[in-house]
Order: C-alpha cells, then structure tokens, then sequence
C-alpha cells in the first residue's frame, strides 16, 4: 500500500512539472525597430502621416493646354510664368504689331511664334543681363476672336472656342439668315504662307482670327 502510494504520488509530481513546463513558456528578447524621425516629426514633433499627409508633399509642373504647334498672332492674351519673379510674370496681349512688352527686356516680337518659341525667346533675353537661370512657360489665355461675315443673324467678332467648326461659328452667330447659301460658305485663313481662301462645307474645323463668309442664295 505504501509502494503504491509513493508511486502515484511521484507520478503526480511529474505530470505537474510537464503542465507547468508546458504552461509557462520564456522567450528570448524581442528586437523592437524604432522609425528613425524624419523632417515633419523632427519639425512638428509628429509625422507627416499623423498629421493626415501619407506622403510628403512635391512640386508639380503646371500642365501645358495649349497646341505646341499654335502660331500666336495679334489679339492672342498670353499668360507669361516667370518663376521666381513675380514683377515679370503677368498676362500680356499681342499688340497690333505683333509683340508684347514686358518689364526689363521690353518688346517681344511674337508674331509667328509657337507658345514654347516665345518662351525661349523671353529666356534668352532675361539671361543676357538680368536673371542668371530665368525659367519661362507660356500659355495661352484666350485665343484672337474669328470673324463671321454675311447672311447670318447677328455678323461680327467673336471669342474662339478650341475645336470650333464652321456650323458652330454660324451658330455662335445667331444661325443663317433666311436669304443663305446654306450647303457651302467661304473660309479665309492666313497662315505663314499667306491668306488662303476657299468655299468649304459646315463641318470644315476653325481655327483663332479665320473669317468666315456666308452668301446669299440665288433664288
């Protein structure tokens, strides 16, 4: 009885000590990696992200909407960038002459000139003697006016709208009297080869200063 005794309570014994063994369980130590501080935390004591940034702010170049291969001319408004200089940077109109004067290099000829020409232009002028590395863009504000003439209900000038056809300038201008050739009017263009004028349908696009003319139908 005694043996027997002894022998359950040593085997109690141990199965304790492997519950124990199997409850408690030490692990070596944990390496805990700090986030090293960067600007925003070091500046504002936080990080961007607690601040609501999830990343850190960066410049964006303006886009460009202007068609790189436009011809500027008189009656364009231009918008000038200098950056960096907030006297130079304004918006200018070209003159009847062709140009546009700024402060410091004064006349401009643009006339003929590409909005990316243009700006090359300023540039080469502000760095011979005025700012050491200028940056200029160019874009247009507002395009010369067209001209619409003849049989519709209100002729005149008008602002150009991009992607305008020669049926949206008749309607712009009131739609076609009830004495217009309808089926075909007369478009006069210039370009740097000179003035081309020809008879073209409604759907013919339009471009900035075009004079369009619409005849009378012979009965």
């Amino acid at each position: 009885m005694l043996v027997a005794r002894a022998f359950r309570l040593s085997m109690l014994a141990a199965l304790s000590a492997l519950v124990m063994a199997g409850c408690v369980h030490q692990t070596g130590p944990v390496a805990m990696v700090q986030p090293q501080p960067d600007l925003d935390t070091l500046a504002y004591g936080q990080p961007a992200y607690a601040r609501g940034y999830a990343t850190p702010a960066r410049y964006v170049a303006p886009s460009s909407s202007f068609d790189a291969a436009y011809r500027l001319d008189a009656g364009d408004k231009l918008r000038v960038v200098v950056y960096g200089q907030e006297g130079l940077t304004n918006s200018y109109a070209i003159d009847a002459g062709g140009s546009i004067t700024m402060p410091l290099i004064g006349s401009v000829p643009a006339r003929g000139r590409t909005p990316a020409g243009l700006a090359a232009e300023i540039t080469a002028r502000l760095r011979n003697g005025y700012i050491r590395e200028p940056s200029v863009a160019v874009e247009i504000d507002a395009y010369r006016p067209f001209f619409i003439l003849g049989e519709v209900a209100a002729p005149g000038q008008y602002p150009y709208v991009p992607n305008m056809s020669v049926e949206s300038a008749v309607a712009i201008a009131g739609g076609f009297s009830p004495r217009a050739k309808r089926d075909a009017v007369t478009l006069t263009h210039t370009t740097a080869q000179g003035v081309m004028r020809a008879v073209v349908p409604l759907g013919t696009p339009l471009s900035p200063g075009d004079t369009v003319m619409v005849s009378e139908r012979w009965f």
